[in-house]
């Protein structure tokens, strides 16, 4: 009697690389900026601003 041929299982599909994190936010899109005002340019405080590595999105 001839080997019966079983149907072949579809590959699962590969899962997809999880992006690296932004080295400078460390993925949270945002960072501190600091606020300076006056014609001296006084340090005032600091303020959320967007990341300009990664756009805001925290990612690498």
């Amino acid at each position: 009697m001839a080997a019966r041929k079983t149907a072949a299982r579809p590959a699962k599909p590969a899962a997809e690389p999880v992006p690296e994190k932004c080295p400078v936010c460390k993925g949270t899109g945002t960072v501190a900026v600091t606020v300076r005002v006056g014609r001296r340019h006084r340090v005032v405080g600091k303020q959320d601003g967007m990341c300009l590595t990664c756009f805001g999105t925290g990612e690498a």
